[in-house]
C-alpha cells in the first residue's frame, strides 16, 4: 500500500493517508462483499433510467402523431395514450429508483460499519509512539467525523451519483438512438463539461485535502483544551489556547469557504455548456427538419432528453464537491485500516528483567531537547521516583521506559532487549503505566477492571478492589461491582477513576508498572487512600514512579532528581537530604505546605 504522510502545522506526524488508488481497492472491496445487493443496485438502476426516456419519447410521438389525426374524438385519444404510458413509466421508474436507492444505502452502510471497525481494530493495535506522535486529535477525527462524512455519503450521495451516472448514460444512447446526428449534437456537452472538471479538481482535490486536515488539527486543539481545562485555569492560559483553538478553526474555516467559491465558479461554467448546446441541438433540429432528414417530432423529443441531463449532469458536476470531500475522509479511514504496524517482535522472556537505559536523548521539536543523556539503572524489584520541576523531563522519561515514546537517541533496553522493538503485547505483560489522565469505559466497575484478564473472577475483582481501598464505595453503589460507569452511568470521582486504574494493574499483574503522576488528582481528602493504593500496586514488582507528591517519593528505593532534561542528584531519601542540595530544597518546600 501507498500511503503519504502529512506533517501538520504543528510539527507532529499525522497518521498515513492513503492514496487514491489504494483508497478505491479498499472501497471496491467492502462493496463487493454483498453481491446480491450489487445486482441489484445495478438492475434497478438501469431500469429505472429506462423509464426515464419513455416521457420524452412519447411527447415527440404526440408532436408528430397530433397534427396527422384532425379533430373529433380520435384527437383525444393519442393523448390519453402518452398520459397512461407516462404516467407508468413514471411510477416504474419510482419504484425501481427507491429500490436501487435502498439496496444502495444498505451496500453503503455495511461497508462503512465494516471500515469503521478495520479503523478501530488498527488503530487499538498500531503502535503506541505513533499514536504519541499524531496525537489524539487525529486519530478521533478520522474515527469520528471522517467516519461520519463518509456515512453521510454513503446513504445519500452514493445513491443520487449512481442515479444521476445511470440517467447521463441511458439518455445519451437514447438519443443516439433516437437519430445518430441529434445525438452527436448532444455529445458536444461533454467536452465542455470535462473542462469544467479538469479545471475544477486539480484545484479542489488539495483544498479539500488541506481542509480534512484543518478538521484534524481542530479537534486535536478543541480535545486539548477541554481535557486540559484544570491546568489552563491554574495557569491562567485560558485565552492561550482560545487563541490557539481560534486559529485552526479560522484556517478550517477559511479552507471551507475556498471550496465554495471554486464551487460557484464551476457552477457557471456548467451552465454555460448547457445553454450552448441546447442552441445547438435546437439550431442543428431546425436545419435537419428543414431539410427533411428527421421529424419535429424527434428534435422536440431529443430538446427534451437533453434538457432532462441538465439535473443529472449538474449533479454529477455538483457531487464530485461532495465526492471530494467524502473521498478526502475516506482515504483518511483507509489509511488508518492499512497502516502499517510497526515491526515490533522481539519478545521478553518470562520473569523480572533489569531496565538499562544509556545516553537517553529526546527531542519534541528538533534541536529542542528535553533529555540530554539520560542513564537509568532499575535492578528487578527496585522502585525508582522521579521527582524535578515541571517540564524537567520527568514525563517523558517516564513514556519512554514504558515504551509509548521511542526515544530520538540513546538505549533503553528491558531484560537486554531494546524496549522499541518489544512486541506490545509482550511489553505490556511486563511494563504497564497509569498516567494523570485516565479512562472509565462505559460498562459496569467489573468489566472496567477486567480489560487486563476478561476471565478474572469476582472474588479476584473484590481483592484488587480491597487492596486500592476501593471497595467501600464500590459496594454502596447502586448495583455494587456490576454498576455500569461512564457515560450514561455512575459518575466516578477523579480519585474513584484513579483507583478504578490501579486495580486494572493488579489485575494485569506486570512486572513493572510506570505511574506518572498517578496520585496527581487526589486532595487532600483523597491523596491518603490514593497513595496507598499506588504504595500497594507496586508491592512485589519494580517501579518507576514520577512523583507529584514527594510523600510518595519517599518511600522508594531509590529517588532521582531531573532538572532541565539531566540528572542532578540521586540516592535514598535519607541520603538525599543529607547532601542538602535540590531535593533537599523540594523537601523543604512540599513539608512547609
Amino acid at each position: 500500500m501507498s500511503t503519504s504522510t502529512e506533517i501538520s502545522e504543528a510539527g507532529k506526524d499525522i497518521l498515513p493517508i492513503a492514496d487514491s488508488r489504494t483508497t478505491v481497492r479498499a472501497a471496491w472491496r467492502l462493496l463487493r462483499s454483498r453481491p446480491a445487493l450489487l445486482v441489484v443496485v445495478v438492475v434497478a438502476s438501469l431500469a429505472a433510467g429506462v423509464a426515464g426516456l419513455v416521457a420524452p419519447m412519447v411527447l415527440g410521438w404526440l408532436v408528430d402523431v397530433l397534427p396527422t389525426v384532425g379533430a373529433g374524438p380520435d384527437a383525444v385519444r393519442p393523448v390519453v395514450t402518452a398520459a397512461v404510458v407516462t404516467v407508468a413509466a413514471g411510477l416504474v421508474g419510482a419504484i425501481f429508483t427507491w429500490l436501487g436507492m435502498l439496496a444502495t444505502a444498505r451496500i453503503g452502510e455495511h461497508a462503512v460499519a465494516d471500515l469503521r471497525e478495520e479503523v478501530v481494530d488498527r488503530a487499538l493495535r498500531l503502535d503506541s509512539a505513533q499514536i504519541e506522535r499524531a496525537g489524539n486529535g487525529d486519530l478521533v477525527s478520522r474515527v469520528a467525523e471522517d467516519s461520519r462524512v463518509v456515512a453521510s455519503a454513503t446513504s445519500s450521495l452514493v445513491p443520487h451519483l449512481l442515479s444521476a451516472v445511470t440517467a447521463v448514460v441511458t439518455t445519451g444512447v437514447g438519443m443516439l438512438a433516437l437519430d445518430w446526428r441529434l445525438g452527436l449534437i448532444g455529445l458536444i456537452a461533454i467536452p465542455m463539461y470535462a473542462a469544467s472538471l479538469r479545471w475544477y479538481l486539480p484545484r479542489s482535490g488539495p483544498v479539500y485535502a488541506a481542509e480534512r486536515a484543518a478538521f484534524g488539527e481542530r479537534a486535536g486543539h478543541l480535545l486539548g483544551g477541554i481535557t486540559g481545562a484544570r491546568t489552563l485555569r491554574a495557569f491562567g492560559a485560558e485565552q492561550v489556547e482560545l487563541d490557539r483553538i481560534n486559529h485552526s478553526s479560522a484556517r478550517a474555516r477559511d479552507l471551507s469557504i475556498g471550496v465554495f467559491r471554486l464551487l460557484t465558479r464551476l457552477n457557471g461554467r456548467n451552465n454555460r455548456a448547457e445553454a450552448v448546446t441546447l442552441g445547438l441541438l435546437l439550431g442543428g433540429g431546425f436545419v435537419l427538419v428543414w431539410a427533411g432528414w428527421v421529424t419535429a417530432g424527434a428534435v422536440a423529443a431529443a430538446a427534451l432528453l437533453f434538457h432532462r441531463l441538465f439535473n443529472p449532469l449538474g449533479a454529477l458536476v455538483v457531487l464530485f464537491d461532495e465526492v471530494q470531500s467524502a473521498a478526502a475522509s475516506l482515504s483518511r479511514m483507509v489509511g488508518v485500516a492499512q497502516a502499517p504496524v510497526a515491526a515490533r517482535s522481539a519478545v521478553v522472556p518470562a520473569g523480572r528483567h533489569r531496565f538499562v537505559a544509556r545516553d537517553i536523548r529526546h527531542s519534541y521539536v528538533p534541536g529542542h531537547e528535553v533529555l540530554h543523556g539520560v542513564d537509568l539503572d532499575i535492578a528487578p524489584g527496585e522502585v525508582v521516583a522521579v521527582v524535578g520541576s515541571t517540564g524537567s523531563g520527568k514525563t517523558t522519561l517516564a513514556r519512554i521506559v514504558a515504551g509509548i515514546i521511542v526515544p530520538t537517541g540513546g538505549s533503553c533496553q528491558l531484560g537486554g532487549i531494546e524496549v522499541s522493538a518489544v512486541a506490545e503485547d509482550s511489553l505490556r505483560g511486563h511494563v504497564c503505566l497509569v498516567s494523570q489522565e485516565v479512562h472509565t469505559f462505559a460498562a459496569a466497575v467489573a468489566d472496567n477492571i477486567r480489560l487486563a484478564r476478561p476471565d478474572t473472577g469476582v472474588d479476584e475483582l473484590w481483592e484488587v478492589l480491597r487492596r486500592v481501598r476501593a471497595d467501600g464505595w464500590v459496594s454502596a453503589l447502586p448495583r455494587g461491582i456490576e454498576t455500569p460507569v461512564g457515560d450514561g452511568g455512575e459518575t466516578l470521582t477523579a480519585v474513584q477513576a484513579q483507583q478504578i486504574a490501579l486495580a486494572r494493574i493488579l489485575v494485569a499483574d506486570p512486572d513493572f508498572v510506570v505511574l506518572d503522576e498517578a496520585t496527581a488528582e487526589a486532595g487532600s481528602a483523597g491523596s491518603k487512600d490514593l497513595e496507598a493504593a499506588a504504595s500497594s500496586v507496586l508491592v512485589g514488582r519494580g517501579g518507576l514512579v514520577v512523583a507529584h507528591r514527594l510523600s510518595q517519593a519517599s518511600t522508594a528505593d531509590r529517588i532521582i532528581v531531573l532538572e532541565h532534561g539531566d540528572i542532578v542528584e540521586q540516592g535514598s531519601h535519607d541520603a538525599l537530604l543529607a547532601l542538602s542540595g535540590r531535593y533537599a530544597q523540594l523537601w523543604a518546600a512540599w513539608s512547609s505546605h
